[in-house]
């Protein structure tokens, strides 16, 4: 693991090539997992606007989901996104081609909505783990869900520290962010990896 300031991350973060290709991928991020996205206290009252602003754009099963259960479970640090049967995200739209795509993402590009989608699906295949003031940060490959984002990287000469620079700039500030980015060409360095 390296660190920057308080929090700490592994390794491969600094090495790793990643860049979304969704041609290829076609959204799994979005439709398969064990959980809904985690989600951050704040994000809540965020989430239930895009909710109310979204629903009727959604598919009839999440708006089933939504009522029967609620769009957030858990609470405290252990909230999450619901899904519908398990797998896909609430939020979930799919383009011609089948594509899943993030109906609050889509609403941002569109400018109908201020906000992304929540940090933890902005920063994904990063994970985080908070305990105290300190977080862990991993990264979550998962080969059949990661393996073209990683070729498309791979053959663009993309690194997962750079893709992901807007996600970490909005979770952990700009100086956080270029001290990390140093750190991780350092790292590549010392590894005689291309910086």
């Amino acid at each position: 693991m390296f660190r920057v300031d308080h929090v700490y991350l592994s390794d491969e973060i600094a090495t790793a090539q990643f860049a979304c290709n969704l041609t290829a991928c076609h959204g799994v991020c979005c439709v398969r997992g064990d959980a809904g996205a985690p989600v951050r206290p704040q994000e809540v009252p965020v989430l239930k606007k895009a909710w109310n602003l979204l629903k009727d754009e959604l598919r009839p099963r999440a708006r089933e989901v939504v009522a029967e259960t609620g769009l957030i479970h858990g609470e405290g640090v252990d909230m999450e996104l619901a899904c519908t049967d398990g797998a896909e995200c609430i939020f979930v739209q799919y383009d011609e081609e089948g594509v899943a795509l993030c109906g609050i993402h889509k609403a941002a590009f569109e400018g109908r909505i201020s906000w992304p989608k929540p940090v933890s699906c902005h920063l994904y295949p990063l994970r985080i783990l908070e305990s105290g003031a300190i977080d862990y940060v991993n990264f979550e490959y998962i080969p059949e869900m990661c393996s073209p984002a990683c070729d498309h990287a791979k053959a663009n000469g993309i690194y997962l520290a750079e893709y992901l620079k807007d996600a970490l700039v909005r979770r952990y500030g700009e100086v956080w962010y270029d001290a990390f980015l140093e750190t991780c060409r350092t790292i590549r360095k010392e590894k005689g990896i291309p910086v």
